[in-house]
């Protein structure tokens, strides 16, 4: 075996290990969150940086139409840096900080949910996005890997993977939104769309 192949498998390990750590109790509570969310027309906002940020729109997609179309509700989910020009916008003219908070104050209202999706757990601008949510009434959630930075002590619910390996962390942050996701479309059988 090559020294890449011993490299991937060791990857692999590493995953399957990371996977086997998902506190089911924590992402089934944020399907709950999801879910009382869409009865009461609430809103679901996510929001991240790189790779957290293709999650993130990964997600609102996934909500957006898989756990919404042809269903008699419909999620009302918004991914804050989809929006590149209000987004660089605010972080030209304010601060890279500001990006997600400054659209949170145009829409966010008691009893939305805001996901903040940061690998490190440190990412400032997810953090003051994260507080301001909590300040107006909404649920907070953060899906963070390492020990949790400073974003587990933010949120109400911190679902946490304890890894050291980024990839690993970028990985299962999208298998933990994948499994709220596949969890709503369960909700109800949608229509069948024309």
């Amino acid at each position: 075996m090559t020294d890449d192949g011993a490299f991937l498998n060791g990857y692999l390990a590493d995953l399957r290990g990371l996977l086997d750590k998902i506190k089911v109790d924590d992402v089934a509570r944020l399907v709950d969150l999801c879910r009382e969310a869409k009865r009461n027309g609430r809103r679901v906002f996510v929001f991240g940086n790189g790779g957290a940020a293709a999650t993130a729109s990964h997600f609102a997609c996934d909500l957006g139409k898989g756990a919404s179309l042809g269903r008699s509700k419909r999620f009302k989910v918004q991914c804050f840096n989809d929006c590149m020009p209000w987004f660089s916008a605010i972080g030209n003219d304010l601060s890279y900080e500001d990006v997600f908070v400054e659209q949170l104050e145009n829409f966010a209202q008691p009893g939305d949910v805001a996901i903040g999706v940061s690998a490190s757990g440190n990412s400032p601008n997810v953090i003051k996005a994260v507080k301001r949510a909590a300040a107006i009434g909404c649920e907070t959630v953060g899906i963070c890997g390492f020990k949790g930075g400073r974003l587990k002590d933010a949120c109400k619910l911190c679902i946490l993977l304890p890894a050291e390996g980024m990839g690993q962390i970028e990985d299962a942050q999208l298998v933990v939104l994948h499994m709220v996701a596949y969890a709503l479309m369960r909700d109800e059988t949608p229509a069948k769309v024309q």
